[in-house]
């Protein structure tokens, strides 16, 4: 093994933390990717003293925690529409009144704090979302006036670029999980978001294949066009038909797992996703940070996953080589 592999717990947020550090201990992880829902972390309790005893309760399991996720408090900085769903996915005190500005406002303030909890954690990466206010715009119909798409990611600079400075004043990074319904999800798309923040030294990806796999984009040529930007790494699968389905690339309104779909995420190893040729790629810019299994899939166990996942990640991960194999051939070694 190469690569510290840890488990992130969005998908785990049901289970109490100190019971997911027993899950996580006895899965074979070295570590956590800590979510911002449940009580696995808790921003508006962490103070230093609650961030020393989540530390200490992970190093009782033998484990680290490599990083912490805003996905669900990001979307909210910047979609253009905030509604029921938002609502859903929202502490009552970030959402208040419902008033879209007013809950846009109060998720940037949150992302601060996350960004000083992690400083308080010891961590220097947070993994999320940023919403986006053109996402609904992706198909071009009703046609977009000329200037409409620049505009949405000027808005996204303005809301984004404030934390992204309280971030570098702190030596934290955001790490924006290239997706749909986000500022960036695909390739063209990074590039733009990149270019609206300036560039800022605060902003890079969280890198996660499967949702560049099933749009057909070329997910690792994503890790050499910014092998700069690639602050953390998630492991996930996904797979998609080769024949015509019912329900096409855009989802159908069709709930996650129906085999009516295009495409579903798939524990690692059961998808379409070439992990070789990724880690191949992670070898050659010099990647170092941890291989966090993001587990998703609607039709197999957990657990099983979650254990099965581990040990995909340990085989497939390796050290790139100290020495070209053909030194040794040349006469200038003898």
């Amino acid at each position: 093994m190469s690569r510290p592999i840890i488990l992130y717990t969005g998908q785990w947020a049901d289970l109490p933390i100190e019971k997911m550090c027993e899950k996580t201990k006895s899965f074979g992880y070295d570590g956590l990717e800590l979510c911002t829902w449940g009580d696995h972390m808790e921003i508006e309790k962490a103070d230093q003293a609650y961030c020393d005893k989540k530390k200490a309760l992970l190093k009782k399991y033998g484990l680290d925690v490599y990083a912490i996720s805003t996905h669900l408090v990001g979307q909210c900085v910047c979609d253009a529409i905030i509604d029921e769903r938002h609502k859903e996915i929202l502490p009552d005190y970030i959402w208040g009144d419902g008033n879209p500005e007013g809950v846009r406002q109060r998720a940037a303030e949150e992302i601060i704090k996350t960004g000083k909890v992690a400083k308080m954690l010891g961590v220097d990466t947070v993994v999320g979302f940023t919403g986006s206010p053109i996402w609904h715009m992706f198909y071009s119909f009703p046609a977009i006036p000329t200037g409409m798409i620049e505009k949405g990611y000027e808005e996204f600079a303005k809301r984004w670029i404030p934390i992204l400075d309280e971030f570098q004043k702190l030596g934290v990074r955001f790490a924006l999980e290239v997706h749909p319904t986000e500022i960036a999800f695909d390739i063209h798309t990074a590039h733009l978001a990149l270019q609206a923040v300036d560039n800022h030294p605060a902003f890079g990806f969280n890198y996660d294949p499967s949702h560049l796999g099933y749009q057909h984009v070329d997910y690792v040529r994503f890790i050499y066009e910014f092998s700069d930007r690639i602050f953390h790494v998630h492991m996930k699968d996904v797979y998609w038909s080769d024949v015509p389905t019912e329900v096409g690339v855009y989802g159908g309104h069709a709930e996650f797992g129906d085999n009516r779909r295009y495409w579903n995420f798939r524990s690692l190893g059961r998808g379409k996703i070439n992990f070789e040729n990724i880690i191949r790629a992670l070898n050659d810019i010099g990647y170092k940070g941890p291989l966090s299994v993001e587990w998703e899939d609607n039709g197999m166990n957990r657990e099983a996953g979650a254990i099965e996942s581990y040990h995909f990640v340990k085989k497939v991960d390796f050290k790139p080589s100290d020495v070209a194999f053909d030194k040794a051939m040349k006469k200038s070694n003898k």
